[in-house]
């Protein structure tokens, strides 16, 4: 259970995929800017990244080490990834068509979301157990998701500070994902690994 623990915590503030490993800065920059959409992001790539790393978990010991068909291992996550993607799509689409056309095209592009394949690739390498590896997926996905919310509520604050113009857009949004970076390195003292 402390192990369990341990890997919660360290995965979403130690070591969070976006700003220790820089994994998923796309989604991270381009949906930031309004909270709305930063929670339905949020949401879907805390779903999508849960689930692959459970079935890429299940994939990997069930048939690839198996039948030692390990250089199919990052086409067997992608396909989980792609597949479990469309699923998410087709829902928000059906259910939540405001959210949908918030999120534009950054929906379908938590296929290429690179920490969703780098948590089921770090999970392989970690030599994660089952339970180990869901709950590493789903502290990475509420990394992902509480990263991209503070980024978006300091987004919305900076629309009404006096930023000189040289620093308005990407320039101030950068600076301020690097000082969440160096913020989140202060949480290294919790864990060790």
């Amino acid at each position: 259970m402390n192990e369990l623990i341990l890997i919660f915590i360290s995965t979403l503030l130690v070591n969070n995929l976006v700003l220790s490993y820089f994994l998923g800065i796309c989604p991270f920059l381009g949906v930031s800017g309004k909270i709305e959409s930063s929670i339905g992001m949020g949401m879907a790539v805390t779903f999508v990244m849960t689930m692959a790393t459970t079935i890429s978990w299940l994939i990997y010991h069930l048939l690839l080490l198996k039948f030692d068909l390990i250089f199919l291992e990052y086409v067997a996550f992608i396909l989980v990834i792609a597949s479990l993607v469309q699923i998410v799509e087709m829902f928000i689409r059906k259910f939540s068509s405001s959210l949908y056309q918030s999120l534009g095209i950054y929906l379908p592009l938590i296929t290429t979301n690179c920490a969703i394949l780098g948590v089921a690739l770090f999970m392989v390498t970690k030599k994660y157990e089952f339970f180990e590896a869901v709950i590493f997926g789903f502290s990475g996905g509420l990394g992902f998701s509480l990263v991209l919310l503070i980024m978006a509520g300091i987004r919305e604050e900076l629309n009404f500070a006096d930023v000189p113009g040289n620093f308005k857009g990407a320039p101030i949004t950068l600076i301020t994902a690097g000082l969440l970076a160096l913020i989140f390195m202060g949480f290294s003292g919790l864990v060790s690994s």
